[in-house]
């Protein structure tokens, strides 16, 4: 899923092509894909753009008298300019000076669009979390110590943290040499300054690398220079030991045993039942 540098980029991008220009049409090809119906969504045809943002995961067109088109890529929707056309192809923006597409691979529709009336609506649509960008030091420990949660749930919970989920979470927490598992509630205040340093300086980083001049092309969550996200089993950066990971339902936690856990290799619930005192326990044991 495309999270806050991705999204970055993508917004860079579109301001310097669509700010200031009129979406002549909308062509929506899936039926899945609008999930609002008043106002309708021909409304926007032939207003101007006025400015783009964030809100979460979510990427915000505003148009002439406070009309907002508000879309959520979730895990495989991707834009194109100019636009690709074909069968995954769910919607075209039609712009006085071109056109861009919203694709999404897979069977499995979840991508979506709404458009909705006045800031108060937009508000409504806002999960909650802070933009750990601009959150100071206290924000940041107030919200993460607000509930009991591993730190790697708590970084990708929208209702606490805008922005974040599963590929930068695992580049975070191996920034701040903190283990994925450990609980919010358990921290001490130098550990939650470590993530602090650490979210802000990993999501203003990859912020400032994936800016391009070329619209985005590859938007995927595995990327070259990445610590530990989609590394299994390769080196760690730092310490050189083998990346481990933790797989549940259609994600999976990327860490390194040696620099984040102090060597213990965390439970993975399949492996591990099927192992069970094959399961090694640390890092040295594999080594």
């Amino acid at each position: 899923m495309p999270e806050l540098p991705d999204l970055t980029a993508y917004i860079d991008s579109l301001e310097r092509r669509v700010v200031g220009r009129k979406l002549l049409a909308l062509k929506i090809a899936s039926p899945f894909l609008l999930r609002t119906a008043v106002p309708p969504i021909a409304t926007v045809e032939g207003r101007k753009v006025t400015g783009l943002r964030r809100l979460g995961k979510r990427i915000v067109f505003a148009f002439e008298g406070e009309l907002f088109l508000v879309l959520h890529l979730m895990i495989a929707g991707r834009l194109q300019w100019p636009a690709k056309k074909g069968r995954n192809t769910l919607a075209i923006f039609e712009f006085e000076n071109g056109t861009l597409s919203l694709t999404e691979a897979g069977t499995k529709r979840r991508a979506s669009l709404h458009l909705v009336q006045g800031e108060a609506a937009l508000k409504a649509m806002d999960p909650g979390g802070i933009e750990v960008l601009s959150s100071s030091l206290q924000d940041f420990s107030s919200r993460l110590t607000s509930e009991n949660h591993t730190l790697k749930r708590a970084l990708t919970d929208p209702r606490l943290f805008a922005g974040i989920g599963n590929a930068y979470s695992d580049e975070i927490l191996h920034r701040a040499k903190l283990s994925p598992v450990a609980l919010t509630k358990n921290l001490i205040s130098e550990e939650i300054r470590q993530l602090h340093e650490a979210t802000i300086a990993v999501l203003s980083q990859w912020s400032a690398r994936l800016k391009t001049e070329q619209f985005p092309e590859k938007v995927t969550a595995f990327r070259e220079g990445m610590a530990v996200h989609g590394r299994y089993r390769q080196p760690c950066p730092v310490c050189g030991s083998p990346v481990q990971r933790i797989v549940y339902a259609e994600n999976e936690t990327n860490y390194c045993a040696r620099c984040q856990t102090g060597g213990k290799i965390l439970a993975d619930r399949a492996l591990s039942r099927l192992l069970k005192k094959s399961w090694p326990r640390n890092i040295d044991e594999l080594e």
